[in-house]
């Protein structure tokens, strides 16, 4: 952004040099990039009489000047200038000087039989505009052989100054002055606005359609105005920072956008047809000319600006040719609105469009800005072009940007490594526009002023009724995610200048280095390793597959279908790892390798409506038959393999496998009786394992027979850290004793262990099903269950009726959960 010395002035009531504001300004942290003087570039150049033109005698579109400089020479020039004649007053270059408009430094020459010893100069040449039409033609009273920088006042120097993407508020001079301000540079002044009084109702009206396109808007009409070049202090100060002026309706519209970072734009209400302006998102197949004479065609992302007939701007983008102001425009009617940050920087970036409303909506501007700028510029207009205004027109609210932040005084030598009293870094803060809400003598909790957006802050932004659903929903993330009171440090350090912030180097915590690894990535890595350990294969498959295969194994919303897949075949995200391994084997079992163990540590992708839409899984898949050895004979894979891989895995992650229950409600593409959930407490699954269902193995050609699972990662609770404590070795014997059960077949094996272990949790270490029966021997529908139970005396050796008391303890416990009885 770049902004001349004296509209910094008009702004700060400062006596401090450029070099002082520059250097405060990349103190405080906003870079100076450069700094342009226009006088040194133009000084050579004098203020000039035309004492005669005469038609060039070899040339028809040149004219012969004589020349008064002012020091008592006649210099001879040749001029293709229309508007040369005699007796006006120019702007001339003597031989040497270098022209900034062409690039050229000039040298006495002749033209066509005629010596050329000067050169009259136009706008453009002297690098001052786009004007090219004729030579400058000063007033009849400016001063002959006076340097022209001095007559025009453009000894001004031009400061360019490069703003971070957080800090919108810096791209306005006022802006910048309130920062140098707060940083003792000077006053900021103050700039009251008198409202304008309506004489008429207004022409157009606002209504807002679609909240995505615009949050709150503002407009009034201004009518019996005269729209031509602005004067020329203003096109002087926008053609000093690279501006073309262009009428004055235009040029306020400019001058706003860098005065006080508040892009505005006017629309010819002659050429707006019906009365009615809509904010709302373009339709399919609209198009819009804009006023840099491309065509955009728009998609239903992009917010727009639309009358009765057409779509009439690109709303904080770009205006659009057909209702742009010309010197025919009697009303006008003045948009003032604000947009979304985020929609904003997409539209522009989809449609390749930089202007600088766009640099300024897409940082956030001062939502309470609104009212004041429209009133402003209703007065500027009217004092320019004439005219008077109408009512303001209206749609939508101001949104409640109004916020908190605290900041604990200890954390500024903490976080910001300087040590500064509090009263000054409240002093900064207040500097800076913050007012004080509350304090004491830990901290300070200040109010966030409207121009900070970059501030974060607790109070009503994650509730604002104004922003779109998904843009709440990202502001109640962000003021939850960052911490407000960092934004806050960082203001009170650059505003005493970053360089005075001392360099201190990062403490070391202890001489041994922490781990690399985050425990969720040890997590990962661990349970590869376990699974290379039981012979299954690493794999590293897509994270898509086919739609109609992952059907197979969950559901496929269309939020997990792949927009732009990599190949017809990949379009849906898979619900599971086992489905990327099952076609895997199927590939294997079809070039005749059918016995396959494959493993993998990857994603599964769940509807993002539901909640968390990518889990961490150990899946894995067993197809064919095991390996023979001289231990046991080959044989079909079965879901009891599965689930003994499943076990190994949460029993490495530090699982605590006797509070692991076994459920039979596991998913679809399982066998419905050989599968099986793990869970820890009613809620919380760790793995699914079981045979693959016949229609699975069907659909994917897998002849033999099938089994997986999937360890669910990131639902494995953290391992408790504690500090390593004497190893419990019991000094007595451990006492075994064997139960067997006669129960109903319906009894889970699981609930008998589980009552038995809780029969003495003192005595009883261990409780394990070693054998289970079902046949002649017992009456049908009866199972018998035969446990071990451990039982660890600690303080003395068990009696023979201690013992026989834990036995019974464990006869009562499981008959009264299950059932049971202690079979004869």
């Amino acid at each position: 952004m770049k902004f001349t010395l004296s509209w910094l002035r008009e702004h700060l009531d400062t006596d401090a040099s450029l070099d002082a504001i520059t250097t405060t300004l990349s103190a405080i942290g906003i870079e100076v990039e450069g700094v342009e003087d226009r006088a040194a570039a133009l000084a050579s150049f004098r203020i000039a009489r035309v004492i005669e033109a005469v038609q060039h005698p070899n040339a028809d579109r040149l004219r012969a000047l004589r020349v008064d400089l002012g020091d008592g020479k006649e210099y001879s020039v040749v001029c293709g200038a229309p508007n040369a004649r005699t007796g006006m007053l120019g702007v001339a270059a003597l031989p040497g000087a270098y022209i900034p408009g062409t690039g050229i430094t000039l040298k006495v020459g002749e033209i066509r039989g005629v010596k050329s010893e000067a050169m009259m100069l136009s706008a453009r040449e002297m690098g001052l505009g786009e004007d090219h039409s004729g030579i400058v033609d000063l007033p009849a009273d400016a001063p002959v052989g006076t340097r022209y920088v001095d007559y025009a006042g453009l000894d001004d120097p031009v400061i360019e100054i490069k703003v971070t993407p957080n800090r919108g508020d810096a791209l306005s001079v006022r802006g910048i002055a309130r920062d140098l301000a707060a940083a003792g540079l000077g006053t900021l002044k103050s700039w009251e606005v008198a409202p304008v009084a309506a004489t008429y109702p207004s022409p157009l009206h606002w209504t807002i359609e679609d909240r995505r396109a615009c949050t709150w808007v503002l407009g009034r009409a201004v009518r019996g105005l005269k729209n031509g070049p602005s004067p020329q202090w203003l096109q002087d100060r926008l053609t000093a920072i690279g501006l073309r002026p262009i009428n004055a309706l235009v040029d306020v519209t400019n001058f706003f956008t860098f005065a006080y970072g508040r892009p505005l734009h006017v629309f010819d209400v002659r050429k707006v047809a019906g009365t009615t302006l809509s904010m709302r998102m373009a339709r399919p197949g609209e198009e819009l000319l804009a006023l840099n004479g491309k065509t955009y065609a728009l998609t239903e992302e992009d917010g727009v600006i639309a009358d009765a007939e057409r779509v009439e701007a690109l709303g904080g983008v770009i205006g659009g040719e057909h209702s742009g102001c010309d010197e025919t425009t009697t009303e006008c009617f003045i948009e003032c609105a604000l947009f979304d940050p985020v929609r904003i920087a997409l539209s522009g970036r989809r449609h390749d469009v930089r202007t600088d409303a766009r640099s300024r909506f897409e940082r956030g501007i001062d939502p309470a800005l609104l009212p004041k700028a429209l009133e402003a510029a209703t007065r500027m207009i009217m004092e320019l072009c004439g005219g008077e205004a109408s009512e303001v027109s209206a749609a939508g609210a101001e949104p409640a940007w109004r916020r908190s932040a605290t900041l604990r005084f200890e954390r500024i030598a903490g976080l910001g490594g300087l040590e500064l009293p509090a009263d000054e870094a409240v002093g900064r803060l207040e500097r800076l526009g913050f007012a004080v809400e509350s304090r004491d003598a830990a901290g300070v909790t200040v109010a966030v002023p409207s121009w900070r957006n970059d501030i974060a802050g607790h109070g009503a932004l994650a509730q604002d009724p104004s922003l779109p659903a998904d843009r709440a929903r990202i502001a109640a993330e962000g003021c939850a995610a960052i911490e407000p009171e960092c934004d806050l440090v960082e203001e009170v350090l650059r505003l005493g200048g970053l360089d005075a912030v001392p360099p201190v180097s990062m403490p070391i915590t202890s001489p041994v280095p922490r781990p690399s690894l985050t425990p969720k990535q040890a997590r990962a890595a661990l349970a590869r390793r376990v699974l290379a350990a039981r012979g299954l294969q690493d794999c590293v498959t897509y994270g898509f597959l086919a739609r109609e295969q992952a059907a197979l194994f969950g559901d496929t919303p269309d939020g997990l279908r792949v927009e732009n897949p990599i190949a017809s075949d990949l379009d849906q995200m898979r619900p599971t790892p086992v489905a990327s391994l099952v076609m895997a084997a199927s590939r294997n079992a079809a070039r005749g390798f059918g016995d396959v163990a494959l493993a993998e540590i990857g994603g599964a992708y769940r509807d993002p409506a539901a909640g968390s839409s990518q889990l961490a899984v150990a899946a894995g898949v067993r197809a064919g038959m095991t390996g023979a050895s001289w231990a046991s004979p080959s044989r079909a894979v079965d879901w009891l393999d599965a689930k003994g891989d499943a076990i190994a895995v949460l029993e490495r992650l530090g699982v605590p496998m006797a509070a692991v229950q076994v459920t039979a409600d596991a998913p679809g593409f399982y066998h419905p009786g050989r599968s099986g959930v793990l869970r820890q407490g009613p809620k919380v699954v760790l793995a699914t394992f079981g045979e693959l269902h016949p229609k699975v193995r069907a659909a994917l050609d897998i002849p033999g027979a099938a089994v997986g699972f999937e360890v669910f990662l990131d639902a494995i609770a953290e391992p408790k850290r504690r500090k390593k404590g004497v190893p419990d070795l019991p000094a007595f014997q451990p006492v075994r004793r064997d139960f067997a059960f006669l129960a109903d077949a319906g009894v889970s094996a699981e609930a008998l262990l589980r009552a038995a272990r809780n029969a003495d949790k003192a005595l009883i270490a261990d409780v394990v099903l070693f054998d289970r029966y079902a046949g002649d021997k017992v009456a049908e529908g009866k199972v018998s269950l035969a446990i071990q139970a451990t039982l660890q005396p600690r303080e003395r050796t068990l009696t023979d009726a201690e013992i026989e008391a834990a036995g019974q303890k464990i006869v009562a416990a499981v008959a009264k959960a299950t059932g049971a009885v202690l079979r004869g």
